[in-house]
């Protein structure tokens, strides 16, 4: 183990994530392995502010690895963005005897992690989050169950809506990103897609493509509609009355968030969390954990913070070509 690092902690952040737990596992596990002692903060940077620490140990994360959310709760906490609070919090961790901390979340997450680092504090990131939208990462966890978990909702509703030969609007989990859209999308054979990224608000050229698919043949009609769109019900609403179409609205909601994650979420967890920890012993830090070309790696905080993600175009080119 590195001299510099003793004590490490690791905290959950932002939105739940399914796998989330698995990192903990790994992170907890991997820690005591390398003869490091391991503490859990709860509730995030909430959390950290109000000193909900504890000491935790191999059988603290045991039977955690199949369930869903975090067994250390998580929180927002808008007042982070404080340089005073920020100094409290680092101001927290030297009293606690943490040299390193491990925080799973996005990219919230991780401009408060850049600025304990600021202060002395050695940080990690590791991407949960189940909108995909961390630009340095091509995985993030909790988005492969998320994708499943409506997925197969979709296919249920794509059922009742053929038998009613009706327009099925269901609105998915993504406030600023549309990968949970784009991938139900594609994955359900949907007419139409509605992205933050690349819907132009014309609900006409949809009316339009609904009334063309009609007269083609088609029974029903599947549009997934992000959240970052929204307006699914009053949607519905105006598209039966321009179209004489039957059109009902289906938000999912916080159903994505939940359930046991999936065997890559766990699996890619396990493995983010462990060499969070393993590039820590080897002295390095502040640095994020991210899958990219295959390859799990990791990058600079500040780079990964930089960077843009975008929808890949290909992806959405296919899915305009494939909904005839």
């Amino acid at each position: 183990m590195s001299e510099a690092i003793r004590t490490i902690a690791v905290m959950t952040s932002g939105g739940d994530a399914p796998g989330m737990n698995a990192a903990i596992r790994a992170v907890v596990r991997t820690g005591v392995h390398y003869g490091m002692q391991v503490k859990g903060i709860q509730r995030g940077y909430s959390g950290l502010l109000n000193e909900e620490i504890f000491d935790m140990n191999s059988r603290s994360v045991s039977e955690i690895i199949q369930k869903g959310g975090t067994i250390l709760y998580t929180a927002r906490c808008p007042q982070f963005v404080e340089p005073e609070v920020q100094e409290e919090a680092a101001q927290i961790c030297h009293k606690h005897g943490i040299d390193g901390l491990v925080v799973i979340g996005g990219d919230g997450s991780y401009r408060g992690a850049l600025a304990l680092s600021r202060h002395g504090i050695k940080v990690m990131g590791i991407p949960g989050t189940i909108d995909l939208d961390i630009s340095c990462t091509d995985y993030t966890i909790g988005f492969d169950t998320a994708v499943n978990t409506a997925m197969e909702a979709i296919d249920k509703i794509r059922d009742t809506s053929t038998s009613h030969e009706r327009c099925s609007i269901i609105e998915v989990m993504g406030r600023n990103a549309g990968y949970i859209a784009l991938w139900c999308g594609l994955a359900n054979g949907a007419e139409d897609i509605l992205m933050p990224e690349t819907y132009d608000g014309n609900e006409q050229t949809l009316v339009d493509k609904m009334i063309e698919d009609r007269h083609r043949g088609k029974k029903h009609h599947i549009i997934i509609n992000a959240e970052g769109i929204g307006h699914s019900t009053s949607m519905a609403r105006r598209i039966e009355a321009a179209t004489g179409i039957e059109t009902r609205a289906t938000i999912l909601g916080y159903m994505q968030r939940g359930g046991s994650p999936t065997c890559k979420d766990r699996v890619y967890a396990t493995i983010m969390g462990e060499l969070a920890v393993e590039r820590m012993e080897q002295g390095v830090y502040n640095r994020v954990i991210c899958h990219r070309d295959g390859t799990f790696t990791d990058i600079d905080i500040e780079e990964a913070l930089a960077m843009k993600k975008r929808i890949p175009e290909n992806e959405y080119r296919i899915s305009k070509i494939l909904a005839k």
